[in-house]
């Protein structure tokens, strides 16, 4: 039976949604009353920096193309201290999770507004949710000055993504949605976003692996990525963003790579604890259980599957346990170092989860 007494935080935020919507960035700016730009980009981003400097003109107060996964302490002073110089009075962040990311550290500390313009379904943009990572350790927190003040959908854009990110990037904000729905903070609203944005990506990626081309199933990822990221910013996270975190900020594996790989074994830990999130999370997916409906949809859509084909050596399974078995978040299961590490094996190897009734 769902939860009678909750508590649900709205958050606020603009989004402007469907394929051709940057032709509106302009007018977005008015919107936050801005004249000087500051654009943030990934490397793999930068024609599309420079064409929306481009495109903006004497609005653009310039580019800056070199953000990185998990956000860099000496990076994010560095962008804040060019948006300082160049006299920027906003930031639009144009990309993933590392352009977002980054535009989050200089409003962090600045309050710049941000503009996000995703390109990848992380699903961050709609969340005060940011990390920093500094001498090898993600810091992550939550400040409602992080929140992009408006959010441009265009899946035009996504279009050059390929396809193997697509699907990583997808099943990542899969994640979001399936903690959103056993967190402790959960509530009617969020979980009814959270089973439709995970319905959304069990259709969306098989068509666009099947049709990289097809714009509908590219827009239909980004209505997932803007329900599971809109969960995300509302309800705590839970033991797969812990371990997730773990990954890629003390062994900076690949974001959406680790959430992919990690996210099956997190939900049949989790599994007994948190049986009617399990049950949504399944029917969602078309599958009889959880875990093993995100397995198979990694693996029908070609995704890696194992921890150890991204970059993880074997001797740092038993640290990353250490790790994250020291300081956990909140888990419907209370955390144990011995199942904690048997998990990090399952998915350093790449076995599939057992069933429910194994």
């Amino acid at each position: 039976m769902q939860k009678r007494e909750f508590v649900y935080q709205a958050r606020a935020g603009r989004v402007v949604f469907g394929p051709g919507s940057l032709q509106h960035l302009e007018r977005e700016m008015l919107e936050l009353k801005s004249e000087r730009a500051l654009i943030l980009c990934s490397p793999e981003q930068k024609e599309t920096g420079e064409a929306v400097a481009t495109r903006l003109g004497a609005r653009a107060a310039g580019v800056f193309d070199r953000a990185v996964m998990h956000v860099p302490l000496e990076l994010a002073k560095e962008a804040r201290a060019l948006a300082r110089e160049l006299n920027a009075d906003c930031a639009i962040a144009v990309g993933g999770g590392s352009a977002i990311g980054l535009g989050k550290a200089i409003a962090l500390a600045s309050g710049l507004p941000i503009i996000a313009v995703p390109t990848t379904y992380a699903g961050s943009e709609m969340t005060p949710i940011y990390g920093i990572t500094d001498a090898g350790l993600k810091k992550t927190g939550t400040d409602p000055r992080v929140l992009p003040k408006i959010v441009i959908y265009d899946a035009d854009l996504t279009m050059s993504l390929p396809v193997p990110l697509s699907v990583t990037s997808g099943i990542n904000a899969i994640a979001h949605a399936a903690e959103a729905l056993y967190s402790r903070d959960a509530n009617p609203v969020t979980s009814l976003m959270a089973e439709e944005g995970i319905a959304a990506f069990a259709r969306a990626l098989p068509a666009i692996v099947a049709d990289p081309h097809d714009v509908e199933a590219r827009a239909d990822a980004q209505y997932g990525a803007w329900l599971c990221g809109t969960v995300l910013g509302s309800v705590g996270m839970a033991l797969h963003h812990k371990l997730c975190h773990t990954l890629g900020g003390s062994f900076n594996l690949p974001h959406a790579q680790t959430h992919t790989i990690v996210l099956p074994h997190a939900l049949a830990y989790n599994r007994h604890a948190a049986p009617e999130a399990m049950e949504r999370i399944a029917r969602a997916l078309g599958s009889e259980d959880a875990a093993i409906g995100v397995y198979e949809l990694a693996k029908r859509c070609g995704a890696p599957l194992a921890l150890k084909d991204i970059g993880m050596s074997a001797e740092d399974v038993s640290k990353a346990a250490d790790i994250a078995s020291s300081n956990p978040y909140w888990n419907p299961r209370p955390i144990q170092h011995d199942a904690l590490l048997k998990l990090l094996q399952n998915a350093f190897d790449g076995v599939a989860p057992r069933a429910a009734s194994a």
